[in-house]
């Protein structure tokens, strides 16, 4: 391996053997062998998986929930071994993979830094010097005399992840989906402990599902799915590959109806789309356009709409009634086309659309949460939940 990298993963593939005949003794495998070979399946976690990572570089790894990702990352770590290929290190690894193993919930959030700590290969004196910094990062100053299991989750991942982010001193760092860690606030720091990761040079690898940290953090991307490296490039390419995963997947169709859809069933909505599934823009508006049918004759109908994105959080909506539109007596047979035309205030990210059209007395005829998906890139990304296109007054003169 060239000098100038530090990670070279080569033609790796990782199988896992499920066995689903159960076997309750040593006796029954001697009675019975063929009988125990046939339950066992072989599950290919990884096919066949190459690439480099430069030293500096920090290369985000994306895809859905089992494809891969998190075992790559602890076969970099040494935890597992590649069943075929291998895997290269130029220099000290620090994997944050399943913060808090090796956590006693019995012990004080103290004694368990001190357990932590020598579990990671740090003598009494590194973990007593560093003790400190740990406790403030953490924000827990008064909860380290507790025992841990009187701490919430929340907190004892706080914990885990200080430990972690202080005692740390390596070249290149393993972090899995630690984005999720605590409040707001500590969130803000775990950002600003990404941002000196960055300007220190340090070699990163990052699995997340937050195409927004990715695009921000990363210099290149990688996108795995069933167990194969199917984009390789900058973060946005690579996260326009990501969110066609999920537009492929019937997206006019919610996952379960049940949950998803409910109603009385006098007007349903028969299609929700936005114009492009990608909105590429900075000041162009898109349109959200939905078509409902009449089953039974109803005395009247308010129709609306709401926005979230991905992090479930409303952004925006609005429905006929707001706006002096009325629909009474509808008859049995009717289509009803509305365009909602939403004004590009949308940040760079991915939003579900929520449609549901009601009675003036709050009876729902049909609501359709996450009816359909779409994706925001902005010209000039901010990383914000809106961007709205707005002025500015300046004055700059010398004191009077």
């Amino acid at each position: 391996m060239a000098d100038n990298f530090a990670i070279s993963v080569k033609g790796v593939s990782k199988n896992f053997q499920l066995p689903h005949e159960k076997v309750d003794s040593l006796k029954s495998v001697f009675i019975n062998p063929f009988r125990y070979r046939k339950g066992i399946e072989v599950q290919h976690a990884l096919k066949d998986i190459s690439f480099d990572v430069k030293k500096g570089e920090f290369l985000g790894i994306v895809g859905r929930n089992g494809s891969g990702k998190s075992t790559l990352l602890k076969i970099i770590a040494g935890i597992y071994r590649p069943s075929i290929g291998s895997v290269a290190i130029n220099g000290r690894l620090v994997p944050f993979i399943e913060l808090g193993v090796g956590f006693n919930p019995d012990l004080t959030g103290r004694e368990n830094v001190f357990l932590n700590g020598a579990l990671m290969g740090f003598s009494l004196k590194e973990i007593r010097g560093k003790y400190s910094d740990i406790v403030e990062f953490a924000e827990l100053e008064r909860f380290m005399d507790q025992k841990l299991k009187n701490y919430s989750s929340g907190m004892q991942v706080r914990l885990a992840f200080s430990v972690a982010t202080v005692l740390a001193e390596s070249d290149i760092l393993l972090i899995d989906e630690v984005l999720a860690v605590g409040d707001a606030d500590f969130q803000k720091k775990c950002f600003e402990y990404f941002k000196s990761l960055k300007k220190n040079n340090k070699t990163v690898i990052f699995v997340s599902h937050d195409m927004n940290a990715v695009r921000e953090y990363c210099d290149r991307a990688i996108l795995i799915n069933e167990s194969k490296i199917i984009a390789t490039g900058t973060p946005g390419k690579v996260s326009r590959e990501y969110d066609k995963l999920f537009i492929q997947e019937s997206p006019q169709q919610p996952s379960d109806p049940r949950k998803e859809r409910r109603g009385t069933g006098e007007i349903t909505y028969t299609h929700v789309d936005v114009e492009r599934r990608e909105i590429l823009t900075d000041d162009t508006n898109f349109v959200l356009r939905t078509k409902t049918k009449v089953l039974q004759d109803v005395e009247d109908a308010i129709f609306g709409f709401s926005i979230k994105n991905s992090a479930d959080v409303l952004i925006l909506g609005n429905n006929t009634k707001l706006e002096g539109r009325k629909f009474e007596n509808l008859k049995k047979g009717e289509i009803i086309e509305i365009d909602w035309i939403i004004p590009s205030i949308l940040g760079d990210g991915e939003y579900f659309a929520n449609v549901a059209v009601e009675s003036s007395i709050a009876v729902f005829y049909d609501w359709w949460g996450e009816a359909t998906k779409f994706s925001v890139r902005r010209n000039t990304p901010m990383g914000l939940a809106a961007h709205p296109k707005m002025g500015l007054t300046i004055k700059r003169g010398d004191k009077s």
